[in-house]
């Protein structure tokens, strides 16, 4: 599977999130390197935009399709990769005027970097028999602490999204709210004024228009 003209691409690291503008009326697509029985995790939203939805397509180094949202808002999908590029788009042409702000996210598991740090770690440890503990216990407790780091920079990650998400949607209803205010400010504007007409017409002296 070739990517299309102007795909980006993602270097293989364990964890990627993007935010981008998707213009009325596009489709914008991007690939991901992946290895043979890794896992591949996505996780999108729609931060702002009219509807708050968008079409979303994931395919197979094979042109497969994976997975197809329609019309969503948010989702959360993980598949078991082969060897080949892996390719998602965010589709809004179904949308003539209003423009979208998305934010994506990429998890990448068993992609083979592991092995290449133990690898590392076993150049610049020597004497693991006088230690009391294992070279082993200490790659596991590190590998516990990665987890967890890369665990704790998700959520924030995907709490900055649903705050950007939500100061999005409250700034459009006090948008709206100034509106309406301003259009029933107006209106009784208007009703006071043809009121007071009303009112003095019904008080004036008619016989002064007969002399």
């Amino acid at each position: 599977l070739l990517p299309p003209p102007g795909a980006a691409e993602f270097s293989p690291s364990l964890d990627s999130d993007f935010t981008f503008t998707l213009p009325a009326g596009r489709k914008e697509c991007f690939y991901q390197p992946m290895r043979k029985e890794a896992s591949l995790e996505l996780e999108y939203q729609v931060l702002d935009g009219a509807g708050l939805d968008v079409d979303f397509h994931l395919l197979s180094p094979k042109g497969e399709t994976l997975v197809f949202d329609e019309r969503k808002s948010d989702g959360v999908h993980t598949v078991e990769t082969e060897d080949g590029d892996y390719m998602f788009c965010f589709d809004n042409t179904f949308s003539t005027i209003s423009e979208k702000v998305i934010f994506f996210e990429l998890i990448l598991d068993n992609m083979g970097e592991d092995d290449q740090d133990e690898e590392d770690w076993k150049k610049y440890v020597t004497g693991t028999d006088l230690l009391d503990m294992k070279l082993e216990d200490i790659l596991e407790s590190i590998n516990s602490v990665k987890a967890r780091l890369s665990k704790s920079v998700q959520i924030q990650t995907l709490l900055r999204a649903f705050e950007a998400r939500d100061r999005n949607i409250q700034e459009s209803n006090f948008d709206r709210v100034n509106f309406w205010s301003m259009v029933n400010l107006g209106v009784m504007v208007v009703v006071s004024a043809v009121q007071v007409y009303m009112l003095k017409s019904l008080f004036e002296d008619k016989r002064k228009s007969r002399t």
